[in-house]
């Protein structure tokens, strides 16, 4: 087995700690956080070392990373981290889960993370560093750029092309032959017909609170 060293101490690492050990062949050995941030010396029963000590208790010579981080600054915190360990030597690890549908032969790039019931259809290809969450579609020959979040239920259609840093959120719908452009922000349930502009935020209308009480309504 793989020795994998997890960068993170929160809740995406607690994620990554379950799926890698459950449904992987690394073997995880160790977390590691900024000296700032370390607040134990364990995390789930593991050493927590600083990062700036890693290199020399867990070698790139025989350990791989991978950076457990959320989308903060539309991704860049964990882009940060990835390029850091990527200097020193280390080869980042990627998850796919064996519960996700997973047809593209494309190569899969570094440091992703993709969980359960995701539809990855023929011809898709991932970049390095992105995430996707529980039960999302990707249709064919669609691209997804570097250090992207795309969280739960996302509805990405054919030919679309997502460009590097974007988060797309929980049941956002993309249609087809579109390019979601670098750093774009897609909000919860929106639906996008067309190209995005570079750093746009997109966010559907919200649900409004109806004058009756559901006792007064009859269906």
């Amino acid at each position: 087995m793989t020795k994998l060293v997890i960068f993170g101490a929160g809740d995406i690492a607690r994620m990554a700690h379950h799926y890698f050990s459950n449904d992987s062949h690394e073997e995880i050995v160790a977390f590691t956080v900024d000296a700032a941030y370390r607040q134990a010396p364990n995390f789930l029963g593991l050493p927590l070392v600083d990062f700036d000590q890693v290199e020399s208790l867990y070698p790139p010579s025989d350990h791989k990373m991978f950076i457990a981080l959320s989308y903060a600054r539309m991704n860049k915190v964990r882009a940060e981290k990835y390029f850091k360990a990527k200097e020193m030597g280390y080869q980042l690890a990627s998850y796919i889960s064996t519960h996700c549908t997973f047809l593209t032969r494309e190569p899969l790039g570094e440091n992703c993370f993709i969980l359960e019931d995701n539809t990855i259809q023929p011809f898709v290809k991932i970049g390095n560093n992105v995430t996707l969450w529980s039960g999302n579609h990707v249709g064919h020959d669609s691209i997804i750029g570097d250090h992207c979040f795309i969280s739960s239920h996302v509805v990405i259609s054919g030919h679309v092309k997502v460009g590097a840093y974007c988060f797309l959120g929980v049941n956002a719908t993309l249609r087809d032959s579109i390019t979601v452009a670098p750093e774009t922000l897609v909000g919860a349930g929106s639906i996008i017909m067309k190209n995005t502009v570079e750093k746009g935020v997109y966010i559907a209308r919200r649900a409004e609170l109806f004058k009756k009480r559901s006792d007064q309504i009859d269906f």
